[in-house]
């Protein structure tokens, strides 16, 4: 049986992730608060901003901006795309 938690982002209760998805506080507290719906689109948000900043995960740098993104996406509901940013069509 799946676990349950409660995600903060879509506030609905839901299927929680299966492990700690980042390292530290941060991945406690996405593990114990965030769905799979929820981490998913996080990941597409994630890739999007990783493809048009030219992000490098090995940068620390890099991985300092990207931790901050995701707790704006993922908690406090105000992260934005880049500037210019255009979706692809399809």
């Amino acid at each position: 049986m799946p676990r349950t938690v409660h995600c903060l982002k879509h506030r609905i209760d839901t299927e929680g992730l299966d492990f700690v998805p980042w390292p530290g506080a941060l991945g406690k507290r996405i593990y114990e608060h965030i769905g799979k719906a929820a981490w998913a689109e996080w990941l597409a948000h994630q890739t999007m901003l990783i493809n048009e900043n030219r992000l490098s995960p090995l940068d620390p740098k890099h991985r300092a901006f990207l931790e901050q993104e995701m707790e704006k996406f993922l908690f406090e509901g105000n992260a934005e795309k880049p500037p210019g940013y255009v979706p692809p069509e399809g």
